[in-house]
This record gives C-alpha cells, sequence and structure tokens, in this order.
C-alpha cells in the first residue's frame, strides 16, 4: 500500500496547461476524515443540534442581537431592522435569519413560550399555506420571558466568543434561569444524526426541577406527566411508553386531534390539531379517502379558520355516527399521529441522547456553575469596592494632609505616588481619593461612605460562604425558579387522554353485501361466483388433473379463511376477490396471498361468528379439536403462523358446528369410527391433539371424513367407546364410497 501511495501518474501531452504533473491517489478513509469529518461536525456542533440551554446558534444569535439592540424593555422595530443587525453574528443569509425569528415568534405558535413579541402576519404553524409576511412589514421586540433568559448575563454568566470575523463578542451559551431545554420543542438534522425535542409546560417544568433538586428520586410523571404542545390536541398517555422516553430519551407517543359535534348543522368541528400535521394535509387525505371510496359518511370539508383561530369543519351525512366516523379518521388520517423523541443534545460540545432525568441532572450542574460565576463576579466588584473605602478611610484621619500632599506636588503625575507614600495606601486607592471632587473633600462625605464598609463586609462574607456552598446556590435556584413559576403563569394547552379509556371502534369497510358461491380446487385455485353467474353458467373449468375440494354458500362482506400444509393460516374478507365466471380458472390462491414458495392451501373455512369448532385429523393416528375463536383476532392480521400443530402432516380439516360421527382409515386398511364429542375443545392452536387410532409401526392414517360421505352398512363394527383404538379391517360391502371431500360444513 505504502509503494502504491507513492505512484504517480505522469502526462505526456503537452497540450495540458496548468495540471499537475502528478496526481497522488489518497485513500477514501483519508478524504472523509480530511474533507467531509469537518463539514459533519460544524453542522452537528454549530447548526442543527440544540445545546443545554435549549437554543440553537441561529436562535441564539438572533436573540442576542435583539438584546443589545434594547428590545428587551423598549418598542418594536421593523423585523427587517433586526435581520440586518443579526447579520453581524449570523452570515446565512437575510431569509433564514427570519425564518428562525417567525419560529420564535407568538404569531407563529410554534412554541409553548415564544421569546419573539411579534406584529403583523407571522403566518402559523399548523398551515402549510399561510405563509409569513416580508420582514420589512413586520414588527418585533423580545418577549417579557427574555428577560429569564439573558438574566444577568452582564455578570460573566457564561463565556464570550468571538464572531466569525472576530469583529465582536457574542455569548457561547445563553444563562436561562429555567430549562428551556425542556420547555422549547426543538428538532434538527445534522450529519449522521437528529434531534427531536418535545415541548413541556413551563410551570410543570419549573415544578418538577424544583421537585428534583430537592429529591434526585422524585417521580417526574407526578409533576410533568406528560409534553404539552402549542397547537394543544390530545396526548395519549401510556405511562410505559412515557416512562421508556423519560428514562433514554427515545420513543413515541401518540397525539390526537380535538373536536366538537354541532348536532343543529350536523356538523363536526376541529379545533386543535397534533403538533406534526398541518390543515392542508388532513383536508388533502380526507379528499383522497372521500375519492377512493373508503370514507362515505362525509358531505364536505372545509377550512374555516379565521382570527379566532384553526376550525376544520365536516359536513356529515344523515344518520352518521360522529364518534365512529372520528375513530376512522384517526385510524386513517393525521388527525392523531405519533410524535417521536429523540432527546439528542450538545453537552460540551458533545452530542448526546439523554432521558428527561438526565437532562435535568445536566442543565441543573450547568445553572449551578453559572449562579457561582455570578455570585463570584458581585464577590470581585464588592471586593473591589471595600478596597477603595478602606483607602478612602485612611484619609479620613487627616484630611488636611491629603489637602497639603495634593497642594505641595508640583507635578500632576506625581500626586498619586505622592498621596500612596503620605497615607500608606496602594496605587488604586491613591488613583480614587485623588479623583474625588474638591467639593466632597470634607468630614461629612468621607463618613457616609466608609459607613458602607461594614455593610460590604457582610455582603462579601455572605457571597463567599454562598460560593463555597452548593447547598446555598441550589437553594438561588429554587427561588429563581419559584419566581418565574409565579411570573409566568402558562396554562396547560394540551389535555391527556389514558389509552384505556379510549373506546376503539372496529374498523369496518363500506362493501356492497350481496350472496356469492366459493370454490377452492385442489390445486389452489379460488372462485367466486354470485348467485345470477352460477345459474347462468355451465361446467366448471380447471387445469388438467385438477378438480373442485370445497365449496359453500357465503356473502360478499363475510370472512374466509385459508389453511395450508405450511400450518398457516390467511384470514381475507370475500370482498378481496372479484367475482368470475365458472368457466374462467380462477385466482390461484399462493400468488395472490403471497404464499411462501412451496406452500399450498389444503382447505377453504367459512368460519361464521367463529363459535364453531375446527377438527384436524394427523397422520400420527391424533386429532386436535380447536375453538375457531382461537383464529379470531381485533387486529386486521392476513397472515397467521403456527395456526395448527407442525408434529405430523394434517389429513383431514373439517368444522364442527354439531356433534357428529367421523370414520377414520389406516393405510393397512382398519377402520374406526368416533364421535366428536368424545375430543374435548382446545382453545389453543398449536395442540397436537389426543390419540384417535392406534397405528403399527410404519403405518398412518391416509382418511377422515364424516359418516355420511361413505357407504358404511356395519357401523357397529367400527364404532369404538373410547379412544384410541386400532379399528376393525374394512369389510367388501363397506368399500363403496360416496364423494368425498376435505371439509364438511
Amino acid at each position: 500500500m505504502a509503494k502504491k501511495k507513492e505512484e504517480t501518474k505522469k502526462y505526456d501531452n503537452p497540450n495540458v496547461v496548468g495540471l499537475h504533473a502528478a496526481i497522488v491517489e489518497q485513500p477514501i478513509t483519508e478524504t472523509l476524515e480530511t474533507n467531509y469529518m469537518p463539514y459533519a461536525m460544524s453542522v452537528i456542533v454549530s447548526r442543527a443540534i440544540p445545546e443545554i440551554d435549549g437554543f440553537k446558534p441561529s436562535h441564539r444569535k438572533l436573540l442576542y442581537t435583539m438584546y443589545k439592540m434594547g428590545l428587551l424593555s423598549g418598542s418594536r422595530t421593523k423585523s427587517a431592522n433586526i435581520v440586518g443587525q443579526t447579520m453581524k453574528l449570523n452570515p446565512h443569509g437575510d431569509a433564514a435569519i427570519y425564518e428562525t425569528m417567525v419560529r420564535l415568534s407568538a404569531g407563529y405558535e410554534a412554541l409553548l413560550t415564544p421569546f419573539v413579541d411579534s406584529k403583523g402576519n407571522f403566518g402559523k404553524v399548523y398551515s402549510r399555506d399561510m405563509a409569513c409576511a416580508a420582514s420589512r412589514y413586520t414588527e418585533a421586540k423580545l418577549s417579557p420571558i427574555c428577560a429569564e433568559v439573558f438574566r444577568d448575563i452582564d455578570k460573566d454568566t457564561v463565556d464570550l466568543v468571538d464572531n466569525y470575523d472576530g469583529s465582536m463578542k457574542e455569548p457561547s451559551l445563553l444563562p436561562t434561569a429555567f430549562p428551556n431545554v425542556l420547555v422549547s420543542a426543538n428538532n434538527g438534522i445534522a450529519v449522521g444524526m437528529a434531534s427531536m425535542i418535545c415541548g413541556f409546560n413551563l410551570n410543570e417544568v419549573c415544578e418538577t426541577t424544583i421537585n428534583y433538586l430537592r429529591d434526585p428520586g422524585h417521580d417526574l410523571l407526578l409533576t410533568l406527566p406528560a409534553p404539552d404542545f402549542p397547537t394543544g390536541g390530545e396526548i395519549v398517555f401510556d405511562r410505559r411508553e412515557m416512562e421508556s422516553i423519560y428514562n433514554t430519551g427515545r420513543g413515541s407517543f401518540r397525539v390526537r386531534a380535538k373536536w366538537r359535534y354541532i348536532p343543529k348543522e350536523n356538523i363536526v368541528e376541529i379545533y386543535e390539531i397534533p403538533y406534526t400535521t398541518t390543515s392542508e394535509a388532513i383536508i388533502d387525505k380526507v379528499a383522497e379517502l372521500i375519492k377512493a371510496g373508503k370514507v362515505r359518511e362525509i358531505n364536505d370539508m372545509r377550512d374555516e379558520t379565521d382570527l379566532s383561530g384553526l376550525k376544520l369543519a365536516i359536513d356529515l351525512k344523515r344518520g352518521t355516527d360522529p364518534e365512529k366516523l372520528m375513530a376512522k379518521l384517526y385510524r386513517m388520517t393525521t388527525l392523531q399521529d405519533a410524535f417521536p423523541c429523540n432527546f439528542n443534545i450538545l453537552v460540551a460540545g458533545n452530542p448526546k441522547v439523554m432521558g428527561v432525568r438526565e437532562i435535568l441532572d445536566e442543565w441543573c450542574a450547568w445553572r449551578t456553575e453559572s449562579i457561582r460565576r455570578r455570585v463570584y463576579f458581585d464577590l470581585s466588584r464588592k471586593k473591589d469596592k471595600l478596597h477603595l473605602l478602606k483607602g478612602l478611610e485612611k484619609i479620613l484621619l487627616d484630611i488636611d494632609k491629603a489637602i497639603a500632599i495634593i497642594r505641595g506636588t508640583e507635578l500632576e503625575s506625581e500626586v498619586v505616588p505622592n498621596l500612596m507614600m503620605g497615607f500608606g495606601i496602594d496605587q488604586i486607592q491613591a488613583e480614587f481619593v485623588a479623583e474625588i471632587k474638591l467639593r466632597n473633600i470634607n468630614r461629612e462625605y468621607i463618613l457616609k461612605r466608609t459607613d458602607e464598609i461594614e455593610a460590604l463586609e457582610k455582603e462579601i462574607a455572605d457571597l463567599s460562604d454562598t460560593l463555597s456552598s452548593r447547598r446555598r446556590i441550589k437553594s438561588i435556584i429554587i427561588d429563581e425558579l419559584k419566581q418565574i413559576n409565579k411570573k409566568y403563569v402558562t396554562p396547560r394547552r394540551s389535555t391527556i387522554v389514558y389509552s384505556d379509556e379510549i373506546e376503539e371502534f372496529e374498523p369496518v369497510d363500506e362493501v356492497e353485501d350481496y350472496p356469492v358461491t366459493l370454490f377452492l380446487s385442489k390445486e389452489g385455485y379460488f372462485k367466486k361466483i354470485t348467485a345470477q353467474s352460477l345459474r347462468m353458467s355451465g361446467e366448471h373449468k380447471y387445469k388438467e388433473g385438477d378438480r373442485q375440494a370445497v365449496s359453500f354458500e357465503s356473502a360478499n362482506g363475510r370472512e374466509v379463511l385459508f389453511l395450508t400444509d405450511r400450518q398457516q393460516m390467511y384470514k381475507c374478507r370475500v370482498s378481496d376477490f372479484e367475482d368470475t365466471k365458472a368457466s374462467a380458472l380462477g385466482v390461484y390462491l399462493p400468488t395472490k396471498l403471497g404464499m411462501d414458495e412451496g406452500e399450498s392451501v389444503i382447505t377453504m373455512i367459512d368460519p361464521g361468528d367463529y363459535s364453531k369448532h375446527l377438527l384436524i385429523v394427523f397422520e400420527n393416528g391424533k386429532a386436535a379439536r380447536i375453538e375457531l375463536g382461537a383464529y379470531e383476532t381485533k387486529a386486521n392480521r392476513r397472515k397467521l403462523i403456527n395456526a395448527y400443530s407442525d408434529k405430523s402432516a394434517a389429513v383431514s380439516v373439517m368444522i364442527i358446528d354439531e356433534e357428529k360421527d367421523v370414520v377414520v382409515s389406516s393405510s393397512d386398511g382398519r377402520t374406526l369410527i368416533f364421535n366428536t364429542a368424545q375430543i374435548l375443545p382446545k382453545t389453543t392452536r398449536s395442540t397436537q391433539g389426543v390419540g384417535v387410532m392406534t397405528l403399527k409401526k410404519g403405518k398412518k392414517v391416509v382418511r377422515a371424513v364424516p359418516l355420511k360421505d361413505t357407504a358404511i352398512q356395519n357401523v357397529s363394527r367400527y364404532r369404538v367407546r373410547s379412544l384410541p383404538a386400532a379399528g376393525a379391517l374394512l369389510k367388501p360391502e363397506d368399500k363403496e364410497e360416496k364423494q368425498l371431500s376435505l371439509m364438511e360444513e
């Protein structure tokens, strides 16, 4: 490999100008490391993933610019002005900056606690087509909550770093006094990773943080029951799912729209939708379902959103049950949607997926450090002030001497050194004394200033104690959170419904119901023929060597079951198949149902209301009686595995709707008759059954049919009272048989 790297390719063409004489080979791994990885890390660290303060760099740069413009307490200014100023920190263009402002605004309604107080059309998060106005038409300022975001930012609570061209400073993080990382919803796609953080209610987050600081083992679900969204809706609460999200930072939960029924107008009004969808997406999907004939209960659906908020109106057809309709729309549209959680956050520059408890732990540690830096800043300033006042106190001993020193000094540059020598003070103290105005050089002024010394010394001692006490810093964080909780009351918007309280309606497709007859051939060809077509048709068409195996009357709206030789059952609606004629071959089931290679159908079953039993006779002489209810599923599952035991091949399958006599024959010519009442039904599909016929070595059961389908005359000869039994040899007069069928109704 080393030798290969050193090889070069020479260009012999003299017409090639401006190209290197040689091209050095470079491994793809080295190219990725030197060229692609810096870009990937830049996207992860500087663009897509939020940090522990809950902001991405673009959010932080915009809000800090607005803060420096005095928009926390001042009046609103044009958004275009803010965008232009932000470009000093964020050079990605005015469109990207304005989009960031729109998302943070109150008008857009993407955040529970918006940071931009907006005026004008900022669009809506729940609408795909309702776009915001241009930045020259809208105005903005910082919301009051930003006072907590920028609290004590000028007291060295966070690091300040150079902007992209080194012309000014910007904060690396914002010293948010509450866990904004949990309060503000955030999502981003980086290179090789993504982040999706749902928002929580501000008051619930503050209350949870307070309880967590007091007791790290606090049950988070008691005070933080579920996320909260600005678009409202209903959160379907499943404790196991929510605990998984809180513990791991990954998972999903369902959010449903809120609606009300107006009986007078026979309409349903949807007024809150999931955070992950839009009103246009819902209307488009409903229109698609109506066009496809899957929803027949709706006359019309329209968007009636106005200044009062979102409203989607659905006109119902007469006799429609609104509860059942909405249950159907929840299943088939984004009126019920899943929110996927991926709490990926940058901590000290490293992306990390964390649960809620771990996020609170990281935020508390980071906030503790911010408070410690603030306290240290205040302590340093008070120590500096005390130092100056100590020097002033010495002047009090002899004011006249100080005046004489100043008056007796010929050069201005020597005033400070002479005061230092005259009173034994340092340069800083001497500079302070020298700058005192002439009118303030009196005993009253100096006494007032020096009276502050005692109070300052107490404050310094208190701050020093705070700085060394983790308990006191924790108390400060708790007090600040209590103040925020009291000052910014935020009612919960998303209500919580428990999954076991939701009434589920069995999905029923509207299909035309009419009588049909179903046919299955030995080779697996299926036909559904209407009564009229059956009356007019002639002889059935089959492939050479194929013949009819099972047939029975049914209806287009009913179900049909197909049992295969691989112990699998396929559950279908009769309406899933097209009507056909007797003269057609029919549908080849292994292809239609997507069966495994080599798998074939052995019988077709009419389940009815699933109250009957299934009798399966195996080659090994055993028989299993299974309740059909064992095959009934609430979910619309098409394929059921392990439909019966795989210990032996199935010889016969028949439906038991009433007790009957069954004839079983073996390969050595023996026959016995038993009554189905002698076999107890089982609810387990994979049961191996009970012994019916005792077989000699190398022999097997070859046939099992109802007694009425045979020509047996000496019934008592073959009937047995207890199972298993060996049976008796078949007499010649009993060998003439009627036409046999694999399944009997």
